[in-house]
Formats: C-alpha cells, sequence, structure tokens
C-alpha cells in the first residue's frame, strides 16, 4: 500500500490530429509514449492510477491493459479535456473516496518522470499549499497535483477549459517546481523528430 491519498489522472483521450497518427502509440525508448508514462505513473507514490481513453480506444487500449491501473473511457471526450478531469476524478472518488489530492498528467509531455510526479507529491504533503504545480516557458501548468478542496470545481469541468485555469484562479495557494522540459511535448511529426534528436 502507497503512503499516501493522491490519485493519478492520465490523459490521453486526445485524438491527435496535428501529429496524424495516435501520439499515444509513439515509440519512446522501445515502448509507446502512454505505455512509458502509463509505468511512470505506476512507479510514483500516487495510488490510484487511472488512464482516461477516448479518440480511437482499441486501438489505444491494448497498450496498456496488461498494466496495474484503471482505464476509463471518456465518451464526451471530443467536447475538451475538461471532461477528460471530470470523468477521470469522478472515477478516482469511486475507487477510492478518502482521495485527499488528484496529480494530473498529459500524455504529451515526454519527459515526465516518476522524480518528478513525486517531487509534487512531496512538496504537497511537506508544505501548506493546496496545488502544486510546474512551470515552463513562463507556464504554470501539468503536470499539477490539487487538492480535494478544488475537486468539485474539477468536477464540473465539461468543456476545453482544463486544470490550468482552475491553478490561475488560485496562484496564492500554489506552490510551484520548475520543469523546464514539460514545454516539449509532442503535437506534431516536427516535434516528435526533435525530440528523438534531442534524446540521442
Amino acid at each position: 500500500m502507497k503512503p499516501t491519498q493522491i490519485g493519478l489522472l492520465l490523459l490521453a483521450a486526445g485524438a491527435s490530429r496535428r501529429m496524424g497518427t495516435p501520439k499515444q502509440l509513439l515509440p519512446i525508448q522501445g515502448r509507446s509514449l502512454l505505455r512509458h508514462l502509463a509505468e511512470i505513473s505506476i512507479a510514483s507514490l500516487c495510488d490510484p492510477v487511472i488512464a482516461v481513453l477516448g479518440a480511437s480506444p482499441h486501438q489505444i487500449r491494448p497498450e496498456i491493459e496488461d498494466l496495474p491501473l484503471q482505464i476509463i473511457e471518456n465518451q464526451h471526450w471530443q467536447s475538451g479535456m475538461g471532461t477528460s478531469i471530470s470523468t477521470g476524478l469522478a472515477a478516482l472518488l469511486e475507487q477510492k473516496p478518502t482521495l485527499k489530492a488528484m496529480l494530473i498528467l498529459v500524455c504529451d509531455q515526454p519527459f515526465v518522470s516518476t522524480a518528478l510526479i513525486d517531487q509534487l507529491v512531496v512538496a504537497y504533503q511537506s508544505t501548506n499549499y493546496q496545488i502544486v504545480a510546474t512551470t515552463y516557458l513562463e507556464t504554470i501548468g501539468v503536470p499539477a497535483l490539487l487538492s480535494d478542496r478544488y475537486f468539485s470545481e474539477l468536477l464540473r469541468l465539461n468543456s476545453d477549459t482544463g486544470a490550468r485555469q482552475i491553478i490561475q484562479q488560485h496562484l496564492n495557494e500554489t506552490y510551484t517546481i520548475d520543469f523546464p522540459k514539460g514545454a516539449i511535448d509532442l503535437d506534431t511529426p516536427d516535434q516528435y523528430q526533435a525530440f528523438l534528436a534531442q534524446s540521442h
């Protein structure tokens, strides 16, 4: 049993329109990007872990269905990331009603690590801040951890509004951790090729 009451949401519902192929399946270090991030999540201090799928679920689900996490499908994924957050949080609370906080990851930041996730968890546990978020390129965003104080707001998300907007509304309650490589996400083929070149 992991010593936290912090669940983790891995958001992987997008259609990858700019990539032209599901970015969840892009090869990263000998495995798919989604599996890479799922394994990192499972190895962290967070429990439970839920992956939220949306577009192409039958193609993507086999990548992670053998792992010790819960997979849910957001039927409203086309309405935006907010629907995946609210759907995923509801599933986390159903699995663990005593949850005290939730950490959100998105499936296009290849440099996220277990160490980074655990750094957010430890910062939350050792400070009085109710939100712990990462910063990159003057942005405050995900990965981010939000306490149960914000669950009602998160459960009401129903559009392309994501966690970043809620964080912006509560900056005085937010502790930040520098994550410069958080600016590197994989939305286009050029970004993926640049990532591969940088990784070698």
